[in-house]
């Protein structure tokens, strides 16, 4: 079932999003209407409380970055294929030069900004087995996890922005968290005013 996404200014955006367990009622219910939802919006990440559950939980399909023209074929190859379910996730370590991509995000539609993410992250998990998990990721792969892991954490890439950039985007982000944004996927704003 395709699902609203939560819009910039509702509260569960910012709050820290609490851990689960294996019996946590129809999770394999939720992941699977966040990937239809993901796929709907065209994303490469989903985390829950984008959904509006405070749950720390989130997915992630690299896919459509493999298209990118300058990749050379073995990063295409490794974006292509990697999808994955991250429940309970906590990053480890953070390695290599911090680097610049232009990001998004679902709940901030219409705006983009560069952020400067570490190169190389280490991170525990549980998969949908419940089975824990201890892998590396580098590149874009990394900077994905790392965007969506921010959201469970009550973290927005707007957040990560100079306080100028932020400045100039004020009356964007007042028109989102209003609702008065074109969309093609549904959405659910808050009714709380920001200041």
């Amino acid at each position: 079932m395709i699902l609203p996404i939560v819009g910039y200014g509702h509260p569960v955006l910012k709050t820290k999003a609490k851990k689960i367990n294996k019996s946590f009622e129809s999770l394999s219910n939720i992941i699977n209407n966040m990937w239809e939802t993901m796929y709907n919006a065209n994303g490469v990440g989903l985390a829950a409380p984008q959904i509006g559950l405070s749950i720390r939980l989130f997915i992630v399909d690299t896919k459509p970055f493999s298209d990118d023209e300058s990749l050379n074929q073995e990063e295409s190859l490794k974006l292509k294929s990697f999808k994955k379910v991250f429940i309970n996730p906590e990053i480890l370590d953070e390695n290599g030069e911090a680097w610049d991509f232009n990001e998004g995000c679902l709940s901030i539609p219409e705006i983009r900004a560069d952020v400067k993410r570490s190169e190389t992250i280490k991170i525990k998990y549980y998969d949908t087995n419940f089975i824990e998990q201890f892998e590396e990721f580098d590149g874009l792969i990394a900077r994905v996890i790392q965007h969506e892991y921010d959201h469970i954490e009550g973290i927005l890439f707007t957040d990560k922005i100079s306080p100028l950039k932020r400045k100039l985007l004020r009356r964007k982000l007042l028109d989102i968290s209003k609702g008065k944004v074109p969309t093609d996927y549904l959405m659910k704003f808050s009714k709380i005013k920001m200041r």
